[in-house]
């Protein structure tokens, strides 16, 4: 591999990392005794922004109805609480439980700690330019997720 031109090698290896991550998060999905759309939606309420049954159902590219199903099975596991919208009292907020969060902190721990040590051994400037690439590399996947 070191006759390949250092831009091929890297983008083998974001194309190898990205097709991986389907399986990182079936294997999430598993540890969790979930299904990959409940992770994929645990995901979405943990982001920070506060989310309805509809916008969950927009950020997953499901049916509202399906979101329902869904989040009514996430609130029965404990996983998911539905409480009154701040400003809308028409409305429900998805607030992902402390339990949930602490159960995919547990069995996501392997990885991070996989992760964390492996970026302690870069050095200073190194870890830098992997941050800054990263950052960007992820800016670009968002553009283009977003133009469909």
């Amino acid at each position: 591999m070191e006759d390949v031109p250092v831009a091929l090698r890297v983008n083998l290896a974001l194309r190898e990392l990205l097709a991986l991550a389907h399986d990182v998060q079936l294997a999430l999905a598993r540890r969790l005794d979930l299904g990959p759309t409940d992770v994929q939606a645990l995901q979405h309420l943990a982001g920070g922004t506060p989310m309805g049954t509809v916008d969950l159902a927009h950020a997953l590219k499901i049916r509202s109805a399906s979101a329902t199903v869904l989040v009514d099975r996430l609130e029965a596991a404990g996983h998911v609480r539905r409480t009154p919208h701040p400003s809308d009292r028409r409305r429900i907020t998805l607030t992902i439980a402390e339990t949930a969060r602490a159960e995919v902190r547990v069995a996501l721990a392997p990885l991070v700690d996989a992760v964390t040590r492996l970026t302690e051994d870069l050095a200073p400037g190194q870890a830098e330019v992997v941050a800054q690439f990263l950052g960007d590399t992820t800016e670009i996947l968002r553009g283009y997720a977003d133009s469909v």
